[in-house]
């Protein structure tokens, strides 16, 4: 092979180590972008094309580059773009310092993305539920957070943003509910100026909202019926003449202004891709990171942590963060959360806390391990049979609705259950959503299911007349 092997993981060090060299004192800012396919071009103001030694600075450093970085760079007479001073504000906003006067640019498949921090004030609180993995019970626990902030008379409006694994109208809403449209629907309207027509049609009220103090709405990612749902949300993160991220806080906006709650619920998309980042770095929102404690999510979180850390971001996400223990056992929960404080004060301690003897801050933002209210002090969301079984129902309810059928109609029922928990909140569950007389269920205790995360799975017949 004619040219080395550059990892991408390598190229920022190559590049510093490059342009270290001074350069022109007329040169006051220089960007470096790494585009989608890994690859480094320089961009400068236009006003130096007419600069001579600028132009020859800028020409020797392509040459370095290209040795240096082989197919991750571009020949030297492609490798730097003359920008007006609008484009060149715009990548400062992106931007973040790697050398004095010199700043990286990261471009990806959105305009979201883990380099930026904002911290701009909110008009309106907002709670972002994040996890790096799924099947956390995210989307059942927003719909008791929902209730229960409803309950004490907050006006809650709950948006679902996980768009590749919808959640939210499972969890909250019976299909007869459903609004005619969802998130997906507003972002490929909103392309071709029509988002207006479609944003009173995208929120709904689940059947128990009537029974509160306050009131809880439903943004959904979807409308009672799909349509072409794959279509749409192929479409939906596409950078128009807005970011995506723009486009996303416009449409936060618009609801608010339709409903004006008190409080704001986004489930997130989970995982480390630059999307999940829109509704954690960039809404300035608090941020309850769900983690179950497993080897495989304390990594992922570190891999974030980390990140953060290395970027000088620590100070400014730290303070808006809370873990969440998610599906906390009903048995040896002491001895559990125990373990899982101990792994959650680990990872905070080594990337986001200062150590405790800091002078960063008046008294450094540093906690012991057993300091409750911090942020690596987990929020324990006890998983019981009970919301595992509602969940399981309103599944079985959708699916029914499709063949035009209802929870009435069903005749016979067996439900696999986790091995280890009590069963008195599935009889209640049950109690409450089937009416005399209930059809006959049969239950199969088995060590674990499909999704080592589930504790019920309910299969269900039912009679179409």
């Amino acid at each position: 092979m004619s040219k080395s092997f550059v990892r991408f993981d390598s190229m920022l060090t190559c590049v510093v180590d490059t342009l270290k060299h001074p350069k022109p004192t007329s040169m006051k800012r220089i960007y470096v972008i790494r585009d989608l396919y890994g690859k480094v071009r320089l961009a400068v103001s236009e006003a130096h094309q007419d600069d001579e030694g600028a132009r020859r600075w800028l020409n020797d450093q392509a040459k370095l580059l290209q040795q240096r970085l082989a197919a991750r760079s571009f020949p030297p007479e492609g490798a730097v773009l003359f920008l007006d001073d609008a484009l060149m504000e715009e990548l400062h906003r992106d931007g973040r310092k790697i050398l004095p006067s010199i700043f990286w640019i990261d471009r990806l498949l959105t305009g979201a993305g883990w380099w930026n921090v904002n911290s701009n004030p909110l008009d309106t609180p907002m709670y972002t539920l994040y996890s790096v993995k799924g099947g956390v019970g995210r989307s059942t626990t927003a719909a008791v957070l929902a209730w229960h902030l409803a309950r004490k008379g907050q006006n809650v409006l709950v948006v679902d943003l996980d768009l590749e694994s919808p959640g939210i109208s499972s969890a909250m809403l019976d299909h007869s509910l459903q609004p005619e449209f969802g998130v997906v629907d507003w972002f490929v309207e909103d392309m071709v100026g029509q988002g207006d027509h479609v944003i009173e049609g995208m929120i709904a009220q689940p059947t128990w909202h009537q029974e509160l103090p306050g009131d809880v709405r439903i943004v959904p990612a979807h409308g009672a019926e799909p349509g072409e749902y794959l279509a749409k949300l192929g479409r939906v993160y596409m950078d128009t003449d807005v970011r995506w991220t723009e486009r996303l806080k416009n449409l936060l906006q618009k609801l608010g202004e339709n409903i004006k709650p008190s409080l704001v619920l986004l489930e997130s998309r989970s995982g480390l891709h630059d999307i999940a980042a829109a509704t954690v770095t960039d809404l300035n929102a608090h941020v309850l990171l769900f983690a179950a404690n497993s080897e495989a999510n304390w990594q992922d979180y570190g891999i974030l942590f980390e990140h953060w850390s290395k970027l000088g971001l620590a100070n400014h996400i730290r303070r808006r963060l809370s873990i969440v223990s998610s599906l906390t056992p009903e048995i040896d929960t002491e001895k559990y959360m125990r373990r899982f404080r101990e792994r959650s004060w680990d990872i905070f301690q080594e990337y986001l806390y200062d150590s405790l003897d800091s002078d960063d801050e008046p008294y450094g933002f540093a906690f012991e391990l057993a300091e409750e209210s911090a942020p690596h002090d987990p929020i324990p969301v006890h998983w019981t049979r009970g919301l595992a079984a509602g969940a399981s129902l309103r599944n079985i309810e959708g699916i029914l609705a499709v063949a035009g059928a209802k929870l009435a109609d069903v005749v016979k029922a067996t439900i696999f259950v986790k091995e280890g928990t009590n069963t008195a909140p599935l009889n209640e569950v049950w109690k409450k959503r089937f009416a005399e007389p209930r059809p006959p269920r049969s239950a199969v205790f088995v060590s674990h299911l499909k999704n080592p995360e589930m504790l019920v799975e309910i299969e269900a017949v039912a009679a179409l007349s």
